[in-house]
């Protein structure tokens, strides 16, 4: 089973993204099938996500291209 985080959890993980963005960002992983987003019906309302199957296979891929961009970063204009 994969770990769930807390929306508090992610922003913490990705500096500099505001709540509004964030939350965007995760409802759109999740239509696509690469975020788990479950809503416990609680006051205050609290919202985990956990990344799906194809969420995991994904993150190989996308882990070369942060270290590809890293590396290269100066190439950029």
């Amino acid at each position: 089973m994969a770990p769930r985080y807390a929306a508090g959890e992610v922003r913490t993980r990705l500096e500099g993204i505001s709540p509004k963005v964030l939350t965007a960002v995760l409802r759109r992983l999740a239509e696509h099938g690469l975020v788990e987003r479950t809503v416990f019906p609680e006051i205050p309302l609290r919202v985990e996500y956990a990344l799906t199957e194809l969420g995991r296979d994904a993150n190989g891929p996308l882990e070369a291209l942060r270290t590809w961009v890293e590396a290269n970063i100066e190439r950029f204009p």
